[in-house]
């Protein structure tokens, strides 16, 4: 297992205490000037990014990771939403370059096997417009667990890595909380409903998927996912932590991040801490562009 830790790289402490917008330009123009200092070579050709639970693709642009990826080479090649035929895909504007990013906008309401059901939809297609070319796909939070989903059920070619950022590969405990937050007989749960408002009706609409993020134990769906055979590609964890203390964040604990932790990935997974919250963030747009823009050297 191999750990290392983004802060030797992007140096934080300074950076950390200007506004969002001014942080997100600061990252993006260091990760050009390293990726102009560097020789690189891509490995992979296609990213697919899978967004988390109470999310939607919207997240990738907000945080700042799309225009850091797009810096360093990665353009915006479309987006594919879910409908009720399935999926749909909207190209962006044209472009010669090679490597395309994908974002895949889903019910992030919705049970993982749904969602990884429209994500294999998707990755079909991107499959026909790119036969022969490597994909990694990158899940954040939830989005991590719905790509492992796909790579287990084994129907999509070419996929080469699998990146889980924040992932709850081992569930959380704030899924317990939120159902039993919400698992009150009536008339007190009426009572509840009216107090909680939005929250309480987006954890009662999400309740399948809750009970999909479950801590990992005979006769959950991570218990069962975590067991089966995972094809032999590069699996890399990007956990919330500081100086190699995978310490996680205030959603999903580091151990669970940590995809050795994995019955079936064991000693299988690389490691990398990027110190921040759950949410995505620039850093996490510049752990990316290092991981997809890595040089032969540094691969091996």
């Amino acid at each position: 297992m191999i750990k290392h830790n983004i802060t030797a790289v992007y140096p934080v402490s300074p950076v950390s205490k200007l506004p969002d917008l001014l942080r997100i330009i600061v990252f993006r123009k260091l990760c050009l000037l390293l990726l102009l200092l560097s020789p690189v070579s891509a490995i992979a050709d296609i990213a697919v990014l899978i967004h988390g639970y109470h999310s939607n693709a919207l997240a990738w642009e907000r945080s700042g990771v799309v225009p850091i990826l797009e810096d360093n080479g990665w353009v915006r090649a479309g987006l594919y939403t879910a409908t009720a035929r399935g999926v749909s895909f909207y190209p962006a504007t044209a472009s010669r370059a090679i490597n395309r990013t994908y974002i895949i906008d889903l019910p992030s309401e919705a049970p993982v096997r749904v969602q990884s059901g429209l994500l294999s939809a998707a990755l079909m297609d991107i499959r026909r417009r790119h036969a022969g070319e490597p994909i990694t796909l990158i899940g954040h939070s939830a989005g991590a667990i719905v790509g492992r989903s796909v790579l287990v059920q084994g129907n999509i070619a070419g996929i080469e890595r699998l990146i889980s950022i924040a992932g709850p590969n081992l569930g959380t405990e704030r899924t317990v909380q939120a159902l039993n937050a919400t698992d009150i007989p009536w008339p007190f749960s009426y009572v509840a409903d009216f107090f909680a408002g939005d929250s309480y009706d987006t954890i009662k609409r999400s309740r399948h998927l809750l009970i999909d993020l479950l801590p990992a134990s005979p006769g959950t769906y991570l218990g069962w996912l975590n067991v089966q055979p995972h094809p032999d590609i590069e699996y890399i964890a990007i956990v919330r932590g500081h100086n190699l203390v995978m310490s996680g964040d205030w959603m999903v604990p580091g151990m669970s991040q940590d995809l050795n932790n994995v019955i079936a990935l064991a000693g299988r997974a690389r490691v990398l801490t990027v110190p921040a919250e759950h949410e995505l963030s620039p850093l996490d747009g510049a752990m990316l562009a290092s991981i997809l823009n890595e040089t032969d050297n540094e691969s091996e």
